[in-house]
C-alpha cells in the first residue's frame, strides 16, 4: 500500500517536472520569437479607421507568419516614452502611426541607431527609419467623382481633422474629383482640429447639411465617425476613410476611401520574416501600387456611364 503510494507520488512529481520543463521551453521559445511593436494614433483602437487597419495587418502577420506584436495607445505627450518602452521589449521593428509620431520616432531612432523603425504617414531622413506614405489624393479623387456625379443639391462637404499637409491632400483630391465632373458644384470645407471628438464631427456635419450638402466626406479619425452617424440621422450620403466604414452607418455610407495600412504593415512583417534588410527607404503607395482604393459601393447604384467614368479613373477601365 505504502509502496503503491510512493510510486504514485513519484509519478506525479515526474509529470510536474516535465510540465515545468515544457513551460520553460515554451517561454524561451516565445521570448525568441520575432515581434513588432506598434504605437497607434491618438484616436486609439476602435476608431474603425487608421489604427484598426494597422492592427488588422499585424494580426494577419501573426496568423500567417507567426510574428507576434504588442501595441501602445499613448497620449501625444507620452509617445516617446511608449516607443522607448517598446524598444526595451526588444521588438525587431517599432511602428509609429501618423504624422504626430514622426518627432518621437526620430528621437528614438537617434537614441537607438541599431533599432529599425517604421513611420507611417511621414518621411524621415534617418537611416534606420523606413517611411511609408500614401497618395491620398488619388483615392480621394475617386470619392470626389462619385459625389460630383450624384449630388442633387450641387453642394458637398469635406471635414478634415486637422489642417496639415496630409489631410489637405485628401481635400485636394476630393475637390478635384468633384470639379472634374461637376464644375458648378460647391465644396464646403471645414477643419475641426481634432481626430477624437466625435461630437464635434457630428456638429460640423450638421452645419454642412444645413448649408445644403447632400454628400459628406470626413477624414478625421474617430471624429469622422460622428459625422457619418449624423449623415445617416439626417438622411444624406457620406463616405468613409482609411477602412471600410459602411457598418458605422449602413444607410449613409456609399463607399470608403481605403488606405491600406494593413497591407503595408503586413508587407513589412513579411520583409522581416524573410530577413530582407531595411534600408531607411521611402515607400509611396497609390492606386497603381494598390495602396489606396475604394470599398464596395453600396446604398446607391451608379449608372453604366458613371461606373465607366469611375473605372477609367481608378485604372480598371479599358485604356487602349
Amino acid at each position: 500500500m505504502r509502496k503503491s503510494l510512493l510510486w504514485g507520488l513519484l509519478a506525479v512529481m515526474t509529470m510536474l517536472l516535465a510540465a515545468c520543463g515544457s513551460a520553460s521551453g515554451q517561454a524561451e521559445s516565445l521570448k525568441e520569437q520575432t515581434s513588432i511593436g506598434l504605437v497607434v494614433t491618438e484616436s486609439g483602437l476602435g476608431d474603425d479607421s487608421f489604427s484598426d487597419s494597422a492592427i488588422r495587418g499585424l494580426e494577419r502577420a501573426r496568423d500567417e507568419l507567426g510574428i507576434l506584436f504588442d501595441y501602445r495607445e499613448p497620449e501625444p505627450e507620452d509617445l516617446a516614452a511608449s516607443i522607448d518602452a517598446l524598444v526595451q521589449n526588444q521588438h525587431e521593428l517599432i511602428v509609429g502611426l501618423g504624422f504626430n509620431a514622426q518627432q518621437p520616432i526620430e528621437e528614438m531612432a537617434s537614441k537607438y541607431p541599431e533599432q529599425q523603425f517604421i513611420l507611417v504617414d511621414g518621411v524621415s531622413e534617418k537611416k534606420n527609419v523606413t517611411s511609408i506614405t500614401f497618395k491620398e489624393n488619388e483615392g480621394s479623387y475617386l470619392i470626389g467623382l462619385i459625389a460630383g456625379m450624384r449630388t442633387k443639391s450641387n453642394t458637398v462637404g469635406f471635414i478634415g481633422g486637422q489642417k496639415v499637409p496630409l489631410i489637405e491632400n485628401f481635400e485636394k483630391g476630393f475637390t478635384s474629383g468633384v470639379k472634374e465632373v461637376n464644375p458648378d458644384a460647391e465644396v464646403l470645407v471645414d477643419y475641426i482640429d481634432t481626430f477624437s471628438d466625435d461630437k464635434k464631427g457630428a456638429a460640423t456635419a450638421q452645419k454642412q447639411i444645413k448649408d445644403g450638402a447632400d454628400f459628406i466626406f470626413p477624414t478625421a479619425g474617430f471624429a469622422g465617425v460622428g459625422a457619418l452617424k449624423k449623415a445617416q440621422e439626417k438622411g444624406i450620403y457620406a463616405f468613409g476613410v482609411d477602412s471600410d466604414q459602411f457598418y458605422i452607418a449602413e444607410e449613409a455610407v456609399v463607399t470608403s476611401m481605403l488606405k491600406r495600412v494593413d497591407t503595408a504593415l503586413f508587407d513589412m512583417a513579411k520583409q522581416l520574416d524573410e530577413e530582407q534588410p531595411f534600408t531607411g527607404e521611402h515607400i509611396e503607395l497609390g492606386l497603381q501600387e494598390n495602396g489606396v482604393g475604394l470599398a464596395p459601393i453600396r446604398v446607391i447604384t451608379l449608372t453604366a456611364e458613371q461606373q465607366d467614368r469611375l473605372d477609367q479613373a481608378s485604372g480598371k477601365g479599358n485604356n487602349e
